[in-house]
């Protein structure tokens, strides 16, 4: 029996997670659940799942949840609470799946706590990959990717020699956007862009997959999870979703993962490893049908990508001014303050103008992470509210 504490459990991978706990009841026990708000969300899943201990990062929904509890939960509050549930020792699996740059700190604690880590917070890794990956090999944590595409990597490098290796190869879906007309894109709405033609996933996820920026922060997650420069990382469109990632050897050999379009085979994966269990057939897959189209991604399609890129080679600070002004123009565009296209225009403009006070740090800490995570949010908000009026008027 494994006992699991799953952060962001009240998100889509949360929710899937809890759902392969359902299915292994014999294996599985969930020990500790922590959430953001959504203190009612979380209320149902104590109840079902009876943890000994439950947190929200905000205080008061941490208060409204402990007067809906009986008592019998341990119940923590603030950024605090979650990390200290995080790094709690006697666990034997941590899944983080905090959505976004507040997954950073949780991340962390979790690899003090000696458990596996199971990730599904790929901001973690794009802002503080190498901080990240000192405290795993500090910590000797086992790290298991939960991202479709990283855990497809992973399982097909295990075997493998590092100086086998010549390539990393992505396969993205394209979205739902990847055959629209570029000028049409300005009218988007939300509802369009959230409409994924293969995957269910959580809002903010849909619509950098709609652009593309998922693709991007996956390559430089890539690049910390498995040592790999970035120039020997390669994105494809492939639009079918069966393949969810290729590694080519040095012998021009290509081992590639093919499985459906569901997360809750990596969840299952991640938390299994490293024994595999049956498939207790979450989605259908049978090859008789399929068509594999893969094709170089349109990077005027997709300013998204380039941007990623851009901050990854740059470096220091550079990957936690991409997250954060793509998170504030995501929420502007699903709020109807910015349009599709200003998506990628305000993550340009905030890469554009990162000071140099903030640039010196090659390899920030978690503090200057903090710093920098700050002002890029503070500059998209203006390049956002600046860009919505130009577009209202």
């Amino acid at each position: 029996m494994k006992k699991v504490t799953i952060l962001g459990c009240t998100g889509s991978v949360g929710k899937q997670a809890l759902d392969v706990i359902r299915r292994f009841p014999e294996r599985l026990q969930v020990y500790g659940l922590a959430a953001n708000t959504d203190a009612e969300g979380l209320a149902e899943q104590v109840e079902e799942f009876r943890p000994a201990v439950a947190a929200l990062q905000d205080e008061i929904a941490a208060s409204r949840l402990r007067k809906m509890s009986d008592g019998k939960v341990e119940i923590l509050a603030g950024e605090e609470g979650v990390c200290e549930l995080a790094g709690r020792s006697g666990v034997d699996v941590v899944l983080s799946a905090i959505s976004g740059f507040a997954g950073l700190r949780p991340t962390l604690a979790a690899c003090d706590g000696g458990a596996d880590l199971a990730l599904a917070n790929k901001e973690s890794v794009v802002c503080a990959g190498s901080l990240l990956m000192e405290r795993v090999r500090q910590r000797d944590v086992t790290l298991i990717p939960v991202d479709s595409e990283h855990n497809a990597l992973f399982q097909c490098l295990l075997g493998e020699e590092a100086e086998d290796l010549d390539r990393l190869i992505l396969t993205a879906s394209g979205g739902p956007f990847r055959e629209v007309a570029v000028e049409e894109l300005a009218g988007v709405t939300p509802e369009q862009a959230l409409d994924h033609p293969r995957w269910d996933m959580g809002n903010k996820i849909s619509i950098d997959s709609a652009t593309l920026m998922n693709k991007g922060l996956e390559v430089l997650e890539a690049h910390w999870l498995f040592g790999v420069p970035l120039d020997r990382i390669e994105v494809v469109i492939h639009p079918e979703s069966a393949v969810h990632s290729l590694v080519r050897l040095r012998d021009g050999s290509i081992k590639a993962h093919l499985g459906p379009a569901d997360m809750r085979y990596p969840v299952q994966y991640a938390l299994s490893y490293p024994e595999r269990w049956e498939d207790p057939g979450y989605s259908e897959f049978s090859l008789p049908g399929w068509g594999f189209t893969f094709e170089e991604p349109d990077m005027e399609r997709f300013p998204c990508l380039g941007h990623a890129l851009r901050a990854g080679r740059a470096g220091g600070v550079f990957p936690t001014v991409l997250v954060g002004a793509d998170e504030v123009a995501v929420s502007a565009f699903l709020e109807g303050r910015l349009s599709f296209l200003g998506i990628p225009e305000v993550i340009e403009g905030a890469l554009d103008r990162v000071p140099e006070r903030l640039q010196g740090h090659t390899s920030p800490g978690v503090e200057q992470i903090l710093a920098a995570d700050a002002w890029a949010r503070a500059c998209a908000r203006e390049i956002a509210l600046e860009k919505g009026l130009e577009e209202i008027h």
